[in-house]
C-alpha cells in the first residue's frame, strides 16, 4: 500500500471507544423491545429477541437459518449451533418470548428450512452481514437514548450471561452457554474482578 493511501485512509474505529462493550441493563431491553413492538419492526424485534436468548457472536447470529430454530413451522425451545469462530457446537433457550416473535416473523417471510432467517435484502440467497447487524444495534440502542459508541454487538451477546452470571455466581455454566474452550476467556469476556469474587465469597458460610 502507498505511503499517500495509507495517509488519506480513515481508521474504522476512529471516533469510536475501543474495548469491552458493556451489556444492557433489562431495562434496556424491554426499552428496546417495546419500541420494536410498537414499531411492527418484526425482523428486527425476532433478530433483537434471539440475539439475547442465543448469547451468540455476530456472525453466528446472522448466519442461523430457519431449520436452526424451527421444525415444521414450529419454534424450538432449544437448538444447538456450530460456532463459525471455534468449530464447536453451542446450544441455547429460546424462550417463550423469543419463540413467538422468531415465529411472527418466520410467517411472515415464509421460507423453506434451509432459508437464512434474517436475509439480506439485496441478495435473499444470503444472510444479512454482521456490518449490517451492527448499524440495527446502533439504532436500537439509539432509539432508547444509549449511545451507540459505547454498545455494540457484543452487548447482546454479554446481556443474558451476565444477569445469569450475576444471579447464580456460576462462571462454568456461563461457559458454556457462552461456548468458551476455556474458564479463563469467560472470566475475561465478563470482566470479572477481584471484588466480585470477594462479594462471591462474602455470601458462602461454612
Amino acid at each position: 500500500m502507498s505511503q499517500a493511501s495509507q495517509v488519506g485512509r480513515v481508521p474504522w474505529n476512529k471516533g469510536r471507544l475501543i474495548g469491552p462493550k458493556p451489556p444492557l441493563k433489562p431495562k434496556h431491553v424491554w426499552g428496546i423491545r417495546i419500541r420494536l413492538q410498537l414499531a411492527d419492526a418484526a425482523r428486527d424485534l425476532a433478530m433483537f429477541d434471539l440475539a439475547i436468548d442465543s448469547k451468540l457472536r455476530g456472525c453466528d447470529l446472522v448466519r442461523l437459518k430457519i431449520g436452526d430454530v424451527a421444525l415444521n413451522g414450529s419454534v424450538r425451545s432449544r437448538a444447538t449451533v456450530v460456532q463459525q469462530k471455534t468449530g464447536h457446537p453451542v446450544q441455547f433457550e429460546i424462550t417463550e418470548q423469543t419463540r413467538e416473535s422468531v415465529g411472527g416473523w418466520i410467517r411472515l417471510r415464509s421460507g423453506r428450512s434451509s432459508d437464512y432467517l434474517f436475509p439480506s435484502r439485496v441478495r435473499p440467497d444470503r444472510p444479512i452481514s454482521t456490518r449490517q447487524y451492527a448499524r440495527l444495534v446502533d439504532r436500537w440502542v439509539g432509539e432508547i437514548g444509549l449511545d451507540p459508541a459505547t454498545y455494540g454487538t457484543h452487548s447482546m451477546r454479554r446481556t443474558k450471561a451476565t444477569l445469569i452470571y450475576r444471579r447464580t455466581g456460576n462462571l462454568r455454566a456461563i461457559q458454556l452457554l457462552l461456548g468458551h474452550t476455556k474458564l479463563e476467556s469467560t472470566v475475561r469476556y465478563l470482566g470479572i474482578e477481584v471484588e466480585d469474587a470477594l462479594a462471591l465469597a462474602e455470601q458462602t458460610e461454612i
